[in-house]
């Protein structure tokens, strides 16, 4: 099956009646999209009550895509909040218990910083996480070119098949050493995850810039773009049974209509949605 969601539900405008609350947006966002990436969770290790919510806010279909803590993929700047990493991905692992209880994690996300090489350590590092993460569903994405370069791109792929890791599919700006290369390979044969980033090339690399964040997801997909990712994804079903696509690229307010689009492109009707609620003034 193929999932169509966003990253994060708060900022997509478009979808939301005037009169909807902050508070009640998941439950509105569930009424367009089957799934959406829970970025909270990077930031800091959520509290049991949070997850709760928003499980109970969901249809019994939906499903969350829980993006791994900032200690945990090494993004975190100075010391740990945590006694040790064993502490870390235990407080992190006790987090998703309502997800998992109610059958809505789909996946883990680690998404690892560009100073994250291919190298030994690292490779090692990829290990201790699968271990600790058990028998939790986890996706990695990389954002540093060596793992996909002509050396050891095969081996890349080969090891994440081997540790049953999901790949996170980026399609992202092709800008230079800060960009990873398309690279569509299923390697887990029950799920694959594809994050749209955009493909703003002149605002992908201007880390010094003061809004760079702000115009790094800047992009709108158009339709001829997004039918050569159709093709991709039919391609990509014959070896994998669930397909997670996640429009991130919102900087301008454009995920959720690219995302809308796209399923329009692939005729996809998603059943079990959230009742959609009507802006009457």
């Amino acid at each position: 099956m193929i999932y169509i969601g966003l990253t994060g539900w708060g900022d997509h405008d478009s979808l939301y009646p005037n009169h909807i609350k902050s508070t009640n947006k998941l439950t509105e966002y569930s009424s367009h999209f089957p799934v959406v990436e829970v970025d909270a969770s990077f930031y800091a290790v959520q509290l049991l009550r949070n997850a709760e919510k928003w499980v109970n806010q969901t249809p019994e279909t939906f499903r969350f895509v829980v993006k791994a803590y900032q200690g945990m993929t090494g993004h975190q700047r100075g010391d740990i909040p945590f006694a040790s990493k064993k502490e870390m991905f235990e407080a992190f692992i006790q987090s998703l218990k309502p997800y998992q209880e109610t059958g809505k994690l789909a996946l883990v996300l680690f998404q690892f910083p560009p100073w994250f090489d291919c190298r030994k350590e690292n490779v090692t590092y990829l290990r201790y996480c699968k271990q600790m993460m058990e028998e939790i569903p986890i996706a990695l994405e990389f954002r540093h070119q060596s793992w996909f370069n002509e050396r050891y791109r095969a081996e890349t792929l080969a090891f994440m098949k081997e540790e049953d890791w999901i790949h996170s599919i980026a399609d992202e700006p092709q800008a230079g050493k800060g960009s990873i290369p398309l690279v569509p390979v299923a390697t887990n044969a029950n799920m694959t995850l594809v994050r749209m980033h955009g493909r703003n090339i002149h605002g992908w690399n201007k880390s010094g810039n003061a809004n760079w964040r702000e115009v790094r997801y800047l992009y709108n997909y158009n339709k001829a773009e997004l039918t050569e990712w159709k093709k991709m994804i039919m391609d990509l079903s014959k070896d994998t049974k669930d397909i997670i696509v996640l429009f991130n690229n919102n900087s301008g307010g454009d995920a959720a209509s690219n995302a809308k689009t796209f399923q329009e492109l692939l005729q996809i009707q998603f059943e079990g949605l959230s009742p959609r609620q009507l802006d009457l003034f």
